[in-house]
């Protein structure tokens, strides 16, 4: 086991290059990385759900002017938000990463920073997502203090149930309503069933990243869908494909505008999906982390159709 009083040069699982390992100062890096900056995907995972929610908005009600400004929030917000969740991952979680080869070297459980270091990050970070919070409406406030419980609750969900995914599905996906709820001061059920499909896409995806991890979490006790799905997962995540095109397809339905282009987005949408299933091998670590990070494709080509239907 890595000694706290080493200081590594990088994280582990860190993708090889990555902006913060070349460019950030270095007195910088070990906040950047407990924030996760150093590897996007998670910031992307959190915003495309907002950008549909803008999407399904534009469909009901035409777009405005504001869009521009909601959609750019929301990449401030799901930056610093996502940063804000890591921070607190990693606060929950040092004792377990301190036991896994791919997370001992991440900051806290490394020595990097202290503990009361983190939760001053924390606070920083939450901060600055509430003052970009306040920009968006009373309806967008009240949905991202809403939020709030589901971001607390997550980490702590791998000790008590074999479902984490479906926890970090309710807080990841959270944004689709409050984007939403930002252009049309309410929630309507679109973006409510769409909340419900993307957390079967969480599922999806998730439970592809978690198989990395699959073996020290059986050692440490760790729950999740990759060991509870074990060698049925290709299967499983089949039927877990199926129910996000679906309910995605009816929720792009309600608002009942420029249809055909939005099930063209679905469709284009569960082909990615598709095409991930294809080539899964839940025993590569390589092979699972490379489609776990597709994921950001599969929702930007979905995001792209929505944002079409709602400018058509």
């Amino acid at each position: 086991m890595q000694s706290r009083t080493e200081r590594p040069d990088t994280v582990f699982d860190a993708p090889k290059g990555n902006w913060v390992d070349r460019l950030a100062p270095a007195a910088t890096r070990p906040w950047l990385r407990l924030s996760r900056a150093d590897r996007p995907i998670g910031t992307w995972l959190l915003l495309l759900p907002c950008w549909w929610g803008i999407g399904l908005a534009m469909m009901a009600d035409g777009p405005r002017p504001f869009d521009l400004w909601i959609a750019l929030a929301c990449a401030i917000g799901a930056f610093v938000m996502r940063g804000a969740g890591c921070t607190w991952n990693d606060i929950t979680d040092r004792k377990i990463d301190a036991q896994v080869a791919r997370t001992r070297s991440r900051p806290l459980p490394s020595g990097q920073i202290t503990l009361r270091g983190a939760y001053l990050w924390l606070i920083l970070q939450g901060l600055i997502g509430l003052v970009i919070l306040l920009t968006l409406g009373r309806a967008a406030v009240w949905m991202g203090v809403a939020s709030l419980a589901l971001v607390a609750i997550y980490p702590f969900a791998k000790r008590f149930t074999w479902w984490p995914q479906v926890f970090l599905g309710f807080a990841f996906n959270w944004g689709v309503m409050l984007a939403y709820a930002a252009h049309m001061g309410r929630v309507d059920p679109a973006p409510v069933v769409a909340w419900l499909g993307a957390i079967c896409w969480t599922i999806f995806y998730d439970t592809i990243y978690a198989h990395q991890d699959a073996d020290d979490d059986a050692l440490i006790g760790v729950k999740s869908t990759a060991r509870l799905f074990g060698a049925n997962s290709p299967r499983i995540l089949v039927g877990f494909a199926l129910a996000a095109v679906a309910v995605l397809a009816v929720a792009v339905s309600l608002p009942g505008r420029n249809l055909l282009i939005a099930w063209t987005g679905v469709l284009a949408f569960g082909a990615h999906l598709g095409w991930q299933l294809r080539n899964f091998q839940p025993d590569q670590g390589d092979v699972c982390l490379r489609l776990f990070r597709s994921n950001r494709d599969s929702g930007l080509i979905l995001g792209l159709f929505l944002a079409i239907a709602g400018l058509a």
